[in-house]
């Protein structure tokens, strides 16, 4: 996929095009930033810019794909007001500045700031405020290396199980956490830690 194909289908306005390219997570970063640019009045096009990024990016693999285009991208859709719901995308994705998720923690929409829960850039100073949010905000705790200890200590007991499953994956979980889980009443949370513990011996 050509710079000058992408330019072509920019020029001509050629939105469906656009939508095609902006699926592959290996369109060159340059031509994301140039599509977000001629378009960024345009919500679905904005929304294919932000689900671009989501796609490229890994928590897993968290120096991949890193870029200054990627940051300045994340921080643009995070003030673009033509597609508010494009911000889950930006509070996912760990390229997305401390300053922006510390913005968005404050999100009146709960799945946005459940999703800042969960990104591992997330300081732990705004993750421990996170405790007393509503549930589906507080549940991306437990899943999180940079949630204080203390919080993950109360996590090892919460009725819900994919809370105290995320927990047990925690590779950055203090071990006596995991070793606690490995007596949890679900066997699928105690072959969670017990592969935790594999993992890090």
């Amino acid at each position: 996929m050509s710079t000058t194909t992408v330019s072509y289908a920019i020029e001509h306005l050629d939105t469906l095009t656009l939508i095609d390219f902006l699926e592959d997570k290996a369109l060159p970063i340059e031509d994301v930033r140039a599509i977000y640019d001629a378009f960024k009045d345009d919500k679905q096009l904005v929304g294919q810019v932000a689900m671009n990024l989501s796609l490229r990016t890994s928590v897993y693999e968290r120096e991949k794909e890193y870029s200054p285009i990627m940051v300045a991208l994340l921080i643009d859709i995070s003030q673009n007001p033509i597609d508010m719901g494009a911000r889950w995308a930006v509070a996912k994705n760990p390229h997305t500045p401390v300053e922006v998720l510390r913005h968005l923690a404050n999100d009146t929409i709960n799945l946005v700031r459940a999703l800042v829960a969960t990104n591992p850039s997330t300081p732990s100073d705004v993750l421990e405020k996170f405790f007393s949010d509503e549930k589906i905000v507080r549940d991306g705790l437990s899943g999180n290396p940079n949630t204080p200890p203390k919080l993950l200590k109360i996590l090892v007991d919460d009725n819900d199980k994919m809370v105290r499953m995320r927990l047990a994956e925690n590779r950055a979980a203090p071990r006596e956490i995991i070793e606690s889980l490995l007596k949890d009443n679900d066997i699928d949370v105690t072959k969670a830690a017990q592969a935790n513990l594999d993992a890090t011996k």
